[in-house]
């Protein structure tokens, strides 16, 4: 299945790009998806998943909705599906 990647901030550097289309295997779940993107771009080996779990602070979206509040690294993907991964952000006065 081919998906949509987007990456923001420093993992837009790390990915050589704001948008990815890539190829997963069929059934392939979010965790799947990030573990093979920690493979992949040097920039981001254990930024993705710590510990077995997304790592903290950061945000992934599957088509606009946040993976915490569907099955997190479980969360199923399918053809055409967007993934978008935000690191932490941190700043303000």
């Amino acid at each position: 299945m081919e998906l949509e990647l987007r990456f923001f901030a420093t993992f837009r550097e790390a990915a050589g790009g704001k948008t990815v289309n890539a190829e997963f295997a069929d059934g392939s779940t979010v965790g799947d998806v990030l573990r093979e993107l920690e493979s992949e771009y040097e920039g981001m080996e254990s930024r993705l998943i710590v510990d077995g779990d997304l790592a903290p602070q950061i945000n992934v979206l599957k088509n606009g909705r946040e993976v915490l509040h569907l099955d997190g690294l479980d969360t199923p993907m399918a053809d055409g599906d967007r993934l978008s991964v935000f690191p932490p952000v941190a700043g303000g006065t």
